[in-house]
């Protein structure tokens, strides 16, 4: 039940919903008991049992209240009925048909209230984990499966929804339902209520035997389903490289042991469940047999009860199994909800380790320059980076070159605080970057990376991404500095033109160049490209260097580069191995010194 109180905190806000659902739960619940109740007098009337009363019953009290309610349903016949007994069994009906109509019509508003509640809480549930996928660190993806993530914010939101919340309705409805029906049923007769009582434990007992592995059988099914999911999710994003491959068969007999599995553990869960219908409807109907046998002899041998209270007692009985039932399915519910909502909720509750400050100041100007002092950096137990020291002063272009694995992409992602230096400390204007707030420290900071990413959708909204207020114009500027306002005009639908995913309908020359667009609308007084054309062929280099170096005029930039031709008019280039610099200069001095740059340019040279 832990799961189960922290997922309620979400029905907060739709509580009035609730109320709404408790009450006419309530009522529902009164006239089912009522509705069973007021057949006893029309089978009085039918069996000829009505006697005609002439004055109104008194009350005296609720000891005796069947026997005040009997009376006035009598007097009400005999008033109106007078010698025709048809008119009286009229009467009767239609009271037991609005009885009926009052209940269905109570039990429909009931549903009416709680479904603003349950698909409110969907909504910001699923709100709430988007928040937190988009909010938790780069890092956290490295270790999790996107698949499993998808999973969780979909089928087991979902699953949260039918079991947890589905407890919801029965939490109130379902009892009152019992509760109203024995307490008619006991003024219909102590001793027979009681007998049944005795089958009650034994019903409990049998169905608390079927549910108590299905938690765990539920958690082997949505780990599973994440497990495809993230196969589906893998093979979508590299369908080219599998069917270069011919890999389709190896990916295909990893998804079918997944699925011969899910298969497998959704047998053995869905087989439990479905247990608790018949072992509910066989305990059931042996209490009603058993009931039958002691409630008959009661009515022909011992004569304490009359066959019309007989009658609406069976069907008050009958009225206890519907409600029974869905109790238990509920409690099975509760235990696969609960494997659900751990899933679900172990994302919300992961703690994110870059967080800003309480105090942390906004910082919307750039001054001075960027400086790392004494960085140090591990991603797992091997430090990347090594009391790294590194100064970019405002205005000037600083290029980072080396052999991969040599740390360069690693500066770009402690530089926009993707990830936190283990030691050391990172400055911009003299502030250290963990005191100023993450939105404001990126909202000066321009990335273009190596792999385009782009969003499906139209390109002038992939343009303005860092700026949805951007006009027409200020768009169109954006490309025409890229190099991209000529390609795009050719579109079919020029700026309106929907990309496709991952902009997969343009070239990699194209993508970059909007990738060069969107940062240049974003007007950062910083700029990191990280590897921007390794990708490229030679004339979609020539175009991207061309846009690089009109983007970067009068700003500063930290150049992470493989293809070093592109940056031999940088003010200062850093060479790096294993984390740490070992030469560093302008590309004429770093020639001059015969060492590391030197070979790394002689190696490109003799590739070209």
């Amino acid at each position: 039940m832990e799961y189960f109180k922290k997922i309620l905190r979400f029905a907060k806000p739709y509580s009035k919903y609730g109320y709404l659902n408790i009450f006419f739960n309530i009522l529902y619940s009164l006239f089912s008991a009522l509705s069973f109740a007021a057949l006893i007098p029309m089978l009085n009337v039918l069996f000829d049992k009505t006697e005609q009363l002439k004055e109104p019953p008194v009350f005296r009290g609720f000891g005796n209240a069947k026997d005040y309610f009997m009376d006035s349903m009598n007097y009400k016949v005999s008033q109106y009925s007078g010698d025709d007994e048809m008119k009286g069994l009229i009467l009767v009906i239609g009271l037991v048909l609005i009885l009926f109509l009052l209940k269905n019509l109570f039990n429909y508003l009931a549903m009416y209230f709680i479904t603003f509640l349950r698909n409110g809480v969907l909504k910001d549930i699923r709100n709430k984990m988007y928040s937190k996928i988009t909010e938790l660190p780069i890092s956290y993806y490295s270790e999790k499966r996107k698949g499993d993530v998808i999973a969780r914010i979909t089928s087991d939101v979902l699953e949260i929804q039918h079991s947890f919340l589905s407890i919801l309705e029965l939490i109130v409805r379902d009892p009152l339902t019992i509760l109203f029906t024995i307490i008619v049923m006991f003024l219909i007769s102590v001793k027979l209520t009681l007998f049944v009582f005795i089958f009650i434990p034994l019903a409990g007992a049998l169905i608390s035997r079927v549910g108590k592995s299905l938690k765990k059988q539920s958690d082997n099914v949505q780990r599973e389903q994440g497990q495809f999911l993230s196969i589906v999710e893998e093979t979508l994003g590299g369908l080219r490289v599998i069917k270069a491959f011919n890999a389709e068969s190896r990916f295909y007999n990893t998804f079918k042991a997944s699925t011969g599995r899910f298969f497998k553990f959704s047998n053995i869960l869905l087989n439990r469940q479905n247990l608790a219908s018949p072992i509910g409807e066989f305990l059931g109907i042996l209490v009603i047999g058993v009931l039958l046998w002691f409630g008959g002899k009661m009515v022909l041998i011992d004569g304490t009860l009359d066959a019309a209270s007989f009658i609406a007692y069976m069907g008050l009985s009958y009225n206890i199994l519907t409600p029974a039932k869905s109790i238990s399915k509920a409690s099975y519910g509760v235990k696969k909800g609960n494997a659900a909502a751990e899933r679900v909720l172990e994302i919300l509750e992961t703690e994110n380790p870059i967080t800003d400050k309480p105090d942390a100041i906004e910082k919307s100007s750039f001054a001075n320059g960027i400086t790392l002092k004494n960085v140090s950096f591990k991603y797992e137990d091997d430090y990347v980076l090594k009391h790294f020291d590194l100064t970019v002063p405002k205005g000037e272009t600083v290029a980072l070159v080396g052999q991969s694995g040599s740390g360069k992409s690693t500066i770009a992602n402690l530089v926009t605080r993707f990830y936190d230096v283990n030691e050391g400390e990172i400055k911009i204007d003299g502030t250290d970057i963990k005191d100023i707030t993450k939105k404001s420290l990126r909202q000066l900071m321009g990335l273009v990376t190596q792999d385009s990413i782009l969003f499906n959708d139209s390109v002038a909204k992939n343009i303005s991404l860092g700026k949805e207020t951007a006009s027409r114009e200020e768009i169109m500027e954006a490309a025409k500095i890229a190099n991209a306002h000529e390609f795009i005009e050719g579109l079919p639908k020029g700026y309106d033109t929907n990309i496709g995913d991952g902009g997969n309908k343009l070239s990699g020359g194209q993508k970059q160049r909007l990738s060069i667009a969107r940062a240049v609308l974003k007007n950062p007084p910083i700029m990191i490209l990280d590897e921007a054309t390794s990708a490229l062929d030679t004339e979609s280099e020539r175009l991207v260097q061309d846009a690089l170096e009109k983007m970067m005029r009068n700003r500063t930039s930290i150049v992470i580069a493989h293809r070093l031709s592109t940056i031999q008019n940088a003010n200062k280039i850093v060479v790096l191995q294993k984390g740490e610099i070992v030469e560093q200069g302008s590309h004429t001095e770093l020639l001059a010194q015969n060492g590391v740059y030197k070979k790394l340019v002689d190696m490109q040279s003799l590739a070209g």
